[in-house]
């Protein structure tokens, strides 16, 4: 891989991970639109606009081949389904204060993906992994009891987003691909809920002006980072693909205590450093056994 392939995977990748990071910004201009609403018109545009972009790229003859295997469907629905929860949850929590354990749930992802990998793809965890997953819970167990309130919010994100990454580790379809076939079979329900439901409220008059644009927009942004994120994890080390990923949650988290000065309790701040600990411990680990397979292929080599 050579230095200028390097820059621009770094470039695209950052910019997605920004933009993932930022969506909060862009929900509350939403604020006063219900979740559900939101949800539907993010599910329909962004089908229009994949579709454009599929166009675009001739990627057509893909799809095709993927509406050919009744497995690869059959796990694109379920994924479908999985991200819809989870976009749902992530929009709930933003506009109803919550961005701080929005941005937890996202932290505690990771640990959840290889959790799930262990349970379902029988992967082998390292000791420092194990620590860091228990040390994990232990945070969260700790909020519980000391807020006396689960966080429903993070910990749904977490397994939604954990369960949606799972799916689509096995089932093996380009990202863009994918994405069109997961909303196209959300496009069903998202129609009846605005077209059906909502007849007494006009498709795009019953917003202001402005809402309509931020409406249309969610199909770009759910379209864009991906497709960047993408073209830059074919570039990257998956190491530092691995690091760069708790940028979105960090900058969510930012905007929740600076921008929107969210309340942080004492148990929420000790839960957050335990799970930043544990992620720490986590990298690390990622990191050593990289390296030690870098060296593995070498020698073979």
């Amino acid at each position: 891989m050579g230095r200028i392939d390097f820059e621009r995977g770094f470039l695209a990748a950052l910019a997605a991970l920004v933009s993932w990071g930022l969506l909060p910004i862009y929900w509350k201009q939403l604020e006063g639109l219900a979740p559900l609403q939101i949800l539907c018109h993010r599910i329909i545009w962004s089908l229009l606009f994949v579709m454009l972009i599929i166009t675009m790229q001739k990627k057509w003859g893909a799809v095709r081949k993927t509406f050919k295997s009744p497995k690869l469907i059959l796990l694109l629905m379920i994924s479908g389904l999985t991200i819809g929860a989870n976009w749902f949850v992530y929009i709930w929590a933003v506009n109803s204060d919550r961005v701080i354990e929005a941005s937890l749930g996202y932290y505690v992802n990771p640990l959840v993906s290889v959790f799930l990998g262990v349970i379902f793809l029988k992967e082998k965890l390292g000791s420092l992994q194990w620590m860091a997953i228990f040390l994990a819970t232990a945070a969260i167990l700790y909020q519980i009891i000391h807020i006396g309130v689960v966080p429903l919010a993070a910990l749904s994100l977490a397994f939604t987003f954990g369960f949606y990454g799972l799916i689509r580790k096995i089932a093996e379809v380009e990202s863009l691909v994918g994405l069109f076939i997961e909303t196209l079979f959300l496009i069903l329900p998202a129609s009846f809920y605005l077209f059906v439901y909502l007849s007494d409220v006009p498709f795009l008059a019953g917003q202001t002006s402005m809402q309509n644009i931020w409406l249309i927009g969610t199909g770009v942004i759910t379209s864009l980072p991906l497709i960047g994120f993408a073209y830059g994890a074919r570039r990257l080390p998956l190491s530092f693909l691995g690091i760069m990923q708790y940028i979105p949650p960090t900058l969510s988290f930012l905007l929740g205590y600076f921008l929107y000065k969210e309340p942080f309790t004492m148990p929420q701040f000790i839960t957050f450093i335990c799970v930043w600990i544990a992620l720490v411990m986590f990298t690390v680990d990622n990191v050593r056994q990289w390296r030690k397979i870098q060296r593995s292929n070498r020698r073979v080599v």
